[in-house]
């Protein structure tokens, strides 16, 4: 049987001592090593194939290298999923493992999963929700580590990590403005939620800016029945982009709550005997690609920042595990900005 590599082979190998060794793989703060015997220890590691024992390590540290993330449907949700992606690859490059639990809304599978991640000493915990919304932190989790990821909380103390829906709304009503268009109308669901209001703002913000009176009669809200699905979503822009498309006085543009919505929009247009961008300029949110791309043309959009939110959940999670308890005062609320993805829906309204 060969023999395992230690960190004095790799100490030998190097020509340094074991403890420089231990400190350049366990990226130890505060030490004066030269960034030439750094590379050397991890060029001499790498050649000699050693593995450190990551179970004495996290026994050692008091760490167990692991973070968990706890989610209702993300992992199920092929759109949503990249915010899987940016956590684990900022995990990842911390040496870090993932620890997913998807839990679809099951609040006894949840708390058990919970419990399950704490008894393995999770070091942290990304608490997850499927779309912007306000979240009730479980009371296990109150005692450790834990991020917030596209959710908030009535506890002003747990940090968060969400999209900017604000500045995404405003972004998307400006692409709307610098193309000329003054009679916008937006689609919008019923439900009351951060995503709603902050988009809504967004859109009066944008507006505002150009000397445009706000027109609650050019928001036209509908119920998405099932709530939250595809065909929810688009049966309900479909019901609110006729109203506004067979008003006396038309929109010239829409912008629409979700991406979905604006695929129902497309239909109401169609219907309507109005091309798009010819006759009628169309903008989502969300940049969800499998619809934004199958419909035509291809609809402009503004992203959600799933992936960047996941990196930088983790990024927050970590900064919350080297201190010794959560810190005094508020959390930290961090707010990403959702860029604008122009495609071909928008023209100026110069063309009707």
């Amino acid at each position: 049987m060969a023999r395992r590599i230690g960190i004095k082979d790799v100490a030998a190998a190097a020509g340094v001592s074991t403890a420089t060794v231990s400190h350049v793989l366990n990226r130890v703060e505060g030490k004066r090593i030269s960034e030439e015997t750094r590379q050397r220890v991890w060029k001499a590691a790498g050649e000699l194939g050693y593995a450190p024992n990551g179970l004495a390590r996290g026994l050692r540290m008091q760490r167990s290298q692991t973070i968990g993330f706890v989610s209702d449907e993300i992992a199920t949700t092929p759109h949503a999923g990249r915010m899987i992606l940016g956590a684990q690859e900022a995990a990842a490059a911390e040496g870090l493992v993932l620890l997913l639990v998807n839990t679809s809304g099951d609040t006894e599978l949840e708390r058990a999963s919970i419990d399950m991640l704490l008894q393995r000493r999770v070091d942290g915990v990304l608490y997850a929700a499927m779309y912007h919304r306000p979240v009730e932190l479980p009371e296990a989790l109150r005692a450790t580590p834990t991020v917030l990821l596209d959710a908030g909380s009535a506890d002003p103390s747990v940090p968060s990590v969400v999209p900017d829906e604000v500045q995404g709304g405003y972004a998307a009503v400006r692409e709307l403005t610098d193309h000329g268009h003054r009679r916008i109308g937006m689609i919008v669901q019923t439900v009351d939620l951060p995503a709603r209001q902050g988009r809504l703002e967004g859109y009066r913000r944008a507006l505002a800016e150009v000397g445009v009176a706000y027109d609650p009669s050019l928001v036209a809200a509908e119920t998405a029945v099932p709530f939250n699905t595809v065909g929810g979503d688009v049966e309900a822009g479909y019901r609110a982009a006729r109203r506004l498309l067979t008003a006396e006085r038309r929109p010239t543009a829409l912008f629409c709550f979700n991406d979905r919505m604006a695929a129902g929009a497309y239909r109401a247009a169609a219907e309507s005997g109005l091309t798009i961008p010819g006759d009628l300029s169309v903008i989502g949110f969300d940049n969800q690609e499998l619809v934004c791309e199958s419909v035509h043309p291809q609809l402009s959009t503004v992203q959600l920042p799933h992936y960047e939110m996941g990196a930088r959940a983790v990024a927050q999670l970590l900064a919350l595990t080297k201190s010794p308890g959560r810190p005094p005062g508020p959390g930290m609320k961090e707010l990403l900005p959702c860029p604008l993805v122009a495609r071909a829906s928008v023209a100026s309204p110069s063309r009707l």
